[in-house]
């Protein structure tokens, strides 16, 4: 499946298991013109081609299902509030901390770590696991990302696991990546020694960055969904935490997100 916008506040999910379809339409064709060819027919060779055409052109055009970006903003705000109502009952002000692959039992996918004491030592692979909330040692709250998905989405699309990539490499790949999905075609990534910043004009998720400002807990420790996902792929692309230093997104449209590379 893939997500796209047509930039009039559409998502289209590309639905690839009607590609039956036009195979099926394209290998007909082919056997019209053949048998045409062997018969000497142009009835068959006509419809042979009209077959082939039209094979080849649902190939090229993919069926599509269209949702209403509102509805994923709707669908999304749920989540985020749920973090927020769990993020409101841990006594912490720490930002979270988002774990590298070596931290992790699974490798492939990216958890948030949330010390409720500083300078802790980060959780082994052991401690991470998946189904647990809290942390006893170190002290602390495992939370899933709210841009877990579509940071896999990204690497689904890039067909290269993030844990191969580097940040020189996504520098230049997420450009283009981001305006292939019609995310934005404006994105610039800069590094400086253990930050990198990140700063996006006129993109979709505009509105869920603005209405994650007003979480301000989950703001300060996780992030908006977007924010969060470019840290999923920060952490697997260096191998090092990350968290989430700063996140604005001005009445214009433009957001900037600081993020700090920690040290294991």
């Amino acid at each position: 499946m893939t997500l796209t916008t047509n930039g009039r506040g559409t998502i289209i999910i590309d639905v690839h298991a009607r590609d039956i379809v036009p195979y099926a339409l394209l290998l007909l064709g082919l056997v019209s013109l053949l048998t045409s060819a062997f018969y000497s027919s142009y009835v068959l060779a006509f419809i042979g081609l009209g077959l082939t055409f039209w094979g080849a052109l649902f190939l090229y055009i993919k069926f599509t299902k269209y949702v209403k970006l509102e509805l994923l903003n709707a669908a999304s705000s749920s989540s985020l509030d749920n973090i927020e109502r769990i993020l409101l009952t841990a006594e912490t002000t720490l930002k979270g901390i988002y774990l590298p692959p070596r931290n992790l039992q699974d490798q492939t996918s990216s958890l948030v770590f949330i010390p409720t004491k500083p300078n802790q030592p980060l959780p082994t692979s052991a401690e991470t696991n998946p189904q647990k909330l809290q942390s006893k040692n170190p002290a602390g709250l495992f939370i899933t990302p709210p841009g877990l998905a579509l940071s896999k989405l990204f690497e689904q699309e890039l067909r290269q696991p993030f844990i191969e990539t580097t940040l020189e490499d996504l520098q230049k790949r997420l450009p283009q990546l981001f305006e292939e999905l019609q995310i934005t075609k404006n994105i610039t990534l800069t590094t400086q020694e253990n930050t990198i910043i990140v700063e996006l004009r006129n993109h979709i998720f505009r509105n869920l960055s603005e209405e994650t400002e007003k979480l301000a807990k989950t703001q300060q420790t996780v992030g908006s969904p977007i924010a969060s996902a470019l840290a999923c792929v920060f952490a697997k692309a260096t191998g090092k935490p990350i968290t989430i230093e700063k996140e604005e997104t001005t009445p214009e449209g433009t957001t900037t997100i600081q993020y700090n590379i920690l040290e294991n």
